[in-house]
């Protein structure tokens, strides 16, 4: 069943007559528009992607199955003015994503109706990936496996993190990427006991553990890859701890199959750390779903209640994080299957000391 025919079953299953799609990767899952502006709207009579005039020949050229409406005035007046002609009485919106001001044109031109909000429900629909979004983010995490390999021929110490984050950037978009799917994170020495620092000018260090998190967008899809590699020669504390966080995700890809919850995933992984006395230096959630966005749901976290499905294409990134010490972070992109989960990440994961 087509993506826009999905829609608009749960729409009549929901009893919504009109829908108005604003959020760009709903957009473009629905539609096939990549360029980011402009609004969908969806009745069981017709779809029709509203833009302005700068974006009419690159909507034409992407949205195969959908109108194209070209305007000079606020998208969502012309959407209001639509749900009017229709006489649709319910009304979704996405009320997560809409601003103020957009809700307010809404109101002015559409007739009284009900008005209700679609929270997750839109980004439900794009949690199962189909073969062409498998092969779209395989292709990304290939790239990201080669920048790997290349960025190892690189590193040494007295580069900055800085410098390592440019030549993994550069090089994934000289190899196919056309953008990347987060900013890089290069964090080494102390700095990796931050999840999410920011690649600053420090230099690296002999006995540096360095944890390099990237990813690029193919054809709209994104990749997601960590891996933390030591410059120089690990000491006894860091190959402990490397060891432990391998042997939780090792634990997590054995384990995850579909009908689990992204509760139970995450316990794979969280037990074998807890067990070891590191539990609370695992702070963050065991991964998360990856498609058109880089953080989609389900999520694998300890409040994840949502069922994994065949097709659903997750993170697996376990971590230990030991304040004004080191952090270690191991991440690979898998695919959930009927008989267990497909890795798309192929780079080494030994401990690599350079």
């Amino acid at each position: 069943m087509g993506r826009l025919n999905r829609l608009k079953e749960f729409m009549r299953k929901e009893n919504i007559d009109a829908a108005v799609v604003s959020e760009p990767y709903n957009i473009r899952y629905l539609s096939g528009f990549s360029g980011g502006e402009g609004c969908l709207y969806i009745s069981e009579s017709r779809q029709c992607m509203i833009v302005d005039s700068r974006y009419t020949l690159w909507a034409k050229s992407e949205c195969t199955d959908t109108e194209v409406v070209t305007v000079q005035e606020s998208f969502y007046s012309v959407a209001g003015r639509m749900i009017k002609e229709d006489n649709a009485k319910t009304v979704a919106l996405e009320g997560n994503y809409l601003t103020y001001n957009e809700f307010l044109a809404f109101k002015e031109n559409m007739p009284v109706c009900n008005i209700i909000s679609i929270g997750d429900d839109f980004n439900n629909l794009r949690a199962v990936k189909d073969d062409y979004e498998i092969a779209m983010i395989e292709k990304a995490e290939s790239i990201g496996d080669s920048a790997f390999d290349y960025i190892l021929g690189e590193l040494k110490p007295k580069m900055t993190e800085k410098d390592v984050a440019i030549k993994l950037e550069m090089y994934m978009r000289n190899n196919g990427a056309e953008a990347l799917s987060f900013p890089v994170i290069a964090a080494s020495g102390l700095n990796s006991a931050s999840p999410h620092a920011v690649p600053s000018d420090k230099e690296l260090e002999y006995g540096d553990f360095l944890t390099m998190d990237f990813g690029c967008v193919y054809n709209g899809y994104c990749s997601d890859m960590t891996r933390t590699v030591v410059i120089g020669k690990a000491d006894s504390l860091q190959k402990k701890i490397y060891e432990l966080v391998l042997s939780a995700q090792n634990a997590a890809i054995d384990g995850i199959c579909e009908g689990m919850t992204g509760a139970q995933a995450d316990m794979l992984a969280r037990n074998v750390i807890s067990d070891a006395g590191y539990g609370n230096n695992f702070g963050h959630g065991l991964g998360h779903s990856v498609g058109l966005y880089i953080h989609e749901s389900p999520r694998l976290s300890r409040t994840e209640t949502e069922v994994l499905k065949p097709g659903m294409v997750v993170t697996v990134e376990p971590g230990i994080y030991i304040e004004g010490m080191f952090g270690v972070r191991i991440e690979d992109l898998v695919v959930v299957r009927n008989d267990g989960v497909y890795n798309l990440t192929h780079s080494d994961k030994k401990l690599i000391e350079l």
